[in-house]
């Protein structure tokens, strides 16, 4: 790694993006790209003063969001300096200090292919109460998605080795998902190493452009997608049941068995379906992953009847004692398909 190089995407900067960029050339971290995420004309001095200064400053016309000017910066990075470099991606917003920055930079000398997370300590008084609540959040998703313990999921102060920046070009995502699914992407690829860094939030973290909701959506995409699709195959499953019950000319018990039998494999077509074009984007072999999703469905059943009845003889009610057993399920089902199911194509989707 020749040099190690520090990007600052943004978005209707202030003077804190100049007080940044002033003491990171006073400590001798002069290799500073800047990227103009579209910002309104009224922002021009700022990114005037930032090229003065030394900075490559890239612009966007329009705002195309974080995770294309990350890209955008990625790319002039490269252009300017070679593909032997590290990137330390850090704020405009005042958030990351030189220091911290330094401290990046430092361990990425030391572990040359690891992706390096700079790590907030949400427990101080001062963290905005939704932060702390969204990090600890995100941080469980991220486990049981990747079974990677990542402190901090959402920190923009993240240190890219060059092993990884073809997978930081090609993730794909404009805005706030980009992080999180280059994030995820990396978890198959490197190790990660955390290294801790002041918690700042100025004036409660107002000059933040993340969007609660819309955001919040984007980032947790693939696991909303997959949480609609099993809402789905469970009203179909319900809706054939019922619907079988009415027109199979069978006695009751040999109808009920029958319709449920029916019911599930309707359900399970349709599931199979969904995840495979809508939850993971797969163009895969359909007649594999078919049978990889016949084999965990048929495993899912019985395990739900094992673990269910596990449950009950513990002094659980049945409801409960279901309730639970779905939900864990649920996700164990999620990454049991992320990683082998839909794993050949999703790779090369995500890489």
């Amino acid at each position: 790694m020749k040099q190690i190089i520090t990007l600052i995407p943004a978005y209707e900067p202030d003077d804190k993006l100049i007080t940044l960029i002033r003491q990171l050339m006073h400590s001798g971290r002069k290799e500073i790209v800047v990227v103009d995420d579209g910002s309104s004309a009224d922002k021009a001095g700022i990114f005037d003063q930032a090229e003065e200064a030394g900075c490559l400053v890239v612009h966007h016309a329009s705002n195309r969001g974080k995770g294309a000017a990350l890209r955008t910066g990625i790319e002039a990075a490269i252009d300017e300096y070679g593909s032997d470099i590290g990137i330390i991606t850090a704020d405009a917003d005042g958030q990351h200090t030189p220091e911290d920055i330094g401290r990046l930079a430092e361990e990425m000398r030391r572990s040359d292919r690891a992706l390096i997370i700079g790590a907030r300590d949400f427990s101080g008084p001062d963290v905005p109460r939704h932060n702390r609540i969204g990090n600890r959040v995100t941080a469980f998703l991220f486990r049981l998605m990747t079974g990677v313990d990542c402190r901090d999921t959402q920190t923009g102060l993240r240190g890219i080795p060059p092993s990884l920046l073809p997978l930081a070009l090609s993730t794909k995502g404009d805005r706030y998902e980009y992080e999180m699914d280059f994030l995820t992407a990396a978890a198959r690829q490197a190790a990660f190493v955390s290294v801790p860094i002041r918690t700042v939030y100025l004036e409660g973290n107002k000059s933040s452009h993340f969007r609660v909701v819309r955001d919040s959506v984007r980032i947790y995409g693939r696991l909303f997608k997959y949480l609609l699709s099993s809402l789905t195959g469970a009203a179909v499953d319900v809706s054939a049941y019922y619907l079988l019950l009415q027109i199979l000319p069978l006695r009751q018990s040999t109808a009920i068995y029958m319709a449920t039998i029916l019911a599930r494999l309707l359900s399970g077509g349709v599931n199979f379906t969904m995840n495979k074009y809508f939850s993971f984007g797969s163009k895969g072999n359909t007649g594999v992953e078919a049978f990889r999703y016949g084999l965990l469905f048929v495993s899912q059943m019985f395990a739900s009847g094992i673990l269910t009845n596990l449950l009950v003889s513990l002094t659980m009610a049945e409801l409960p004692a279901k309730i639970v057993t779905d939900v864990f399920l649920f996700f164990i089902s999620y990454l049991i398909q992320r990683r082998w199911v839909f794993a050949e194509q999703y790779e090369e989707v995500e890489e």
